[in-house]
């Protein structure tokens, strides 16, 4: 995972560098006018102190010409011809690609050009300046060189102090992070964050405050329901079936009115049994079982298979097992044997008579496969009072017990159906 700074960083570091590529050309077109502006400047200067110097000399028609062929010999870049045409007509700049004669090696050079009708001895003369235009890619490729140095410069520079200021800007968020992180519901211990000059952070502090305190009223009052409500309906529910028991063995019934009471013990039973499996999903989702020890799987798996012995004789199941020697993992002990009892006791009853019957217990996993006839539909198979069977003892929870057990301890829980076999996997 990236921090957060890093990420910003990132993205401005990117739209920084997409703008220096846009700049580029930009500066080409920025610097080519400048350059050819300053050229032709500097070219009506040359044509105007050519045009003064040669009529201040004063020369006679047979020296001009021959001033003016000399001129035309020694000074690189200009010309001077007669001309028809008239003083007023305006000046005319261009821009030509030829070879520059003054250099020995064969180059294409670009030349800014001004042509002009000045007026010599009272007579129109064409003047034409050239001069070579310095090549504008070449500085705009030393800027842009130049310019992105600077940017390394810049992202460096900021990676640095992202590192430096990002210890001390986020220290109060890092310290509000760890007693989160510390915090415990069960034991409900006030947090007291740090104070903060930082408005944002100290805006956090307070949310969580108010957050805190409500997750931990409602964490009492769902404590409180979970405990009266084990106490509460329980007794009801013994007592009724204590009455019913009584009823059945002394007085006198009809067979329809035992039949009756029967089917009221049976619901009962099943009433209770649902009552307390929702009272232990309650628990366990309320992180009421935080209590961690080191728990001998290989021997808890023995005990519980022991405990069932009964009803596997009682349906002639074939029994195999395969359990790792002396394997041991850190968890509940209560909850690790209530998940073990939940999958036998459902691998039982959805078994076929002299059906078969496998557990497999080994480092990475505890499997517990049955034989069966039809697939489960699994994308219900994990919730609340979802039965596959019409199997009149169980209670829907099972599976899900299973489940939020599972979550507890980070484990996860597979169902396949393959040769006939029902086979649940507890990864570790």
């Amino acid at each position: 995972m990236n921090k957060l700074l890093n990420k910003t960083l990132k993205s401005f570091a990117i739209y920084a560098l997409l703008v220096l590529a846009a700049s580029v050309p930009a500066y080409y077109y920025l610097v080519d006018s400048i350059w050819l502006r300053e050229l032709d400047e500097h070219n009506e200067i040359i044509a105007d102190r050519t045009k003064n110097e040669l009529n201040r000399l004063n020369l006679s028609e047979n020296e001009l010409s021959h001033s003016i062929i000399l001129w035309n010999r020694v000074q690189p870049g200009t010309n001077i011809e007669k001309t028809i045409l008239d003083k007023s007509r305006p000046d005319s700049t261009y821009t030509v690609l030829r070879k520059n004669p003054y250099v020995e090696y064969e180059d294409i050079n670009r030349f800014r050009g001004l042509s002009r009708v000045i007026k010599i001895n009272e007579k129109n003369y064409l003047l034409t300046v050239e001069t070579n235009v310095e090549e504008t890619e070449e500085t705009v490729v030393v800027i842009a060189t130049l310019t992105f140095l600077f940017f390394l410069i810049l992202v460096i520079g900021f990676l640095i102090l992202n590192r430096r200021l990002s210890v001390k800007l986020w220290q109060p968020f890092r310290n509000t992070l760890t007693k989160l992180k510390a915090f415990n519901l069960n034991t409900q211990t006030d947090i007291q964050f740090e104070k903060s000059n930082t408005l944002e952070f100290e805006e956090l502090n307070l949310a969580l405050n108010k957050l805190i305190e409500h997750t931990i009223s409602v964490y009492k009052s769902q404590k409180e329901f979970t405990e009266n409500a084990s106490h509460e309906l329980q007794t009801p529910l013994a007592i009724i079936k204590n009455k019913l028991d009584l009823l059945l063995q002394k007085e006198a019934l009809t067979e329809r009115q035992y039949q009756i009471i029967e089917d009221i013990n049976k619901a009962l039973t099943r009433v209770s049994r649902i009552n307390k499996n929702l009272l232990l999903l309650a628990k366990i989702e309320n992180h009421q079982f935080d209590d961690n020890e080191a728990i001998n799987l290989s021997r808890l798996t023995e005990q519980c298979l022991e405990q069932l012995q009964e009803h596997f004789d009682n349906k002639e199941l074939n029994f195999q097992t395969e359990i790792e020697e002396e394997f041991s993992i850190t968890g509940n002990k209560v909850l690790i044997e209530i998940l073990f009892n939940n999958l036998l006791l459902n691998a039982i009853r959805h078994n076929t008579q002299k059906g078969i019957i496998t557990v497999l217990l080994e480092k990475s996993g505890l499997s517990i496969s049955n034989s069966g006839i039809n697939a489960l539909e699994t994308e219900n198979l994990f919730k609340r009072f979802n039965k596959f069977s019409d199997e009149p003892s169980g209670s829907g929870l099972g599976l899900a017990i299973v489940k939020q057990i599972c979550n507890r301890h980070n484990w996860t829980i597979n169902y396949q159906f393959q040769n006939d076999l029902h086979i649940f996997k507890v990864t570790f």
